[in-house]
């Protein structure tokens, strides 16, 4: 941790995430792989106010509070940086939904972590910002994998394995389309109570989790290699798995059967499921309109693309 400057306004981004497969297994230490998804954007300032400390977001305006976990996360950052608790005013906008398994947590999170840092001139390791969101997202879901705080400040596609950080190589010409099925999901609870059919079902939840990290190892490859029929079925079959786990939801049912029939090589929710988004694969640039248009036709709340031409 170094001070470089000090700055009349702190600023500090980041973005949203798709999980587009591994989701839940990577609680147990599987690999997942996230998208990160530029267009869906968060961005926090800030400043030195007179008085108390104030956090003002699109859904909540007053003073930090540790039992909020971007509250935890200002407090902790000031902490981390040697600022005071008072006279800060720390102020957060986007375009990411909430509770839609896209990572919007931990997304405000490293927003607030660089600003408040930028704010005191202090430059901030890669351990140490990780760590300050982790503490807010203790806070948000309980037993984070961290797999969130990572992808939302990533520029590329990560694997994200028992807390490390890969950057698998990609060619890939297709595309993906992320929708959103209006119901909001808690990744708390679906975590809860995945983990609870598992200890429920401990040799069938065994079995689950191994197909989970099967499918993510092998749609890694898939990647590589620009198989998108074959990286469709994995998804398609990610999702089968899911809905035993209990991580379904009938909107997510009925858009993932909507992106298939409107021509996806494989749909699959994305995050913590019971609600949020799906993630659907498409051929080409497109078809990802096509089956945007028709998710938008049918009921989805939006749509957001993915080119992985970007990520060549």
């Amino acid at each position: 941790m170094t001070t470089e400057h000090t700055a009349a306004t702190g600023r500090g981004f980041a973005h949203a995430k798709a999980i587009l497969l591994g989701e839940h297994a990577v609680v147990y230490g599987s690999p997942a792989v996230a998208l990160p998804v530029p267009s869906l954007r968060v961005e926090a300032s800030a400043r030195h106010v007179a008085g108390a400390s104030v956090l003002d977001t699109e859904i909540s305006l007053g003073p930090l509070d540790p039992a909020d976990p971007l509250g935890t996360t200002v407090l902790e950052t000031l902490r981390h940086v040697g600022g005071e608790a008072d006279g800060v005013e720390v102020v957060v906008r986007g375009t990411l939904p909430i509770g839609r398994g896209l990572g919007s947590s931990a997304a405000a999170a490293n927003a607030i972590v660089d600003a408040v840092a930028d704010l005191y001139g202090v430059a901030l390791d890669d351990a140490d910002r990780f760590e300050l969101v982790q503490r807010g997202e203790r806070v948000a879901h309980g037993t984070p994998s961290g797999l969130d705080a990572r992808a939302t400040s990533a520029s590329a596609p990560i694997l994200f394995t028992a807390g490390r950080v890969d950057h698998p190589p990609i060619r890939f010409g297709g595309g993906f389309v992320v929708a959103d099925t209006g119901a909001r999901g808690s990744t708390r609870k679906a975590v809860a109570d995945v983990r609870a059919f598992i200890e429920r079902n401990p040799e069938r939840g065994r079995t689950l989790l191994a197909e989970l990290e099967h499918g993510t190892l092998a749609g890694v490859a898939d990647l590589a290699a620009d198989r998108r029929d074959d990286l469709g079925t994995r998804m398609t079959a990610a999702q089968l798995v899911l809905d035993e786990l209990g991580a379904g939801h009938p909107a997510i049912t009925a858009l993932i059967e909507v992106a298939r029939a409107d021509g996806a090589l494989g749909a699959k929710l994305t995050g913590g499921g019971q609600g949020g988004c799906i993630i659907a694969l498409a051929r080409d640039a497109a078809s990802a309109e096509h089956i945007s248009q028709a998710l938008l036709e049918a009921g989805a709340l939006g749509t957001w693309t993915i080119d992985a031409e970007d990520y060549a």
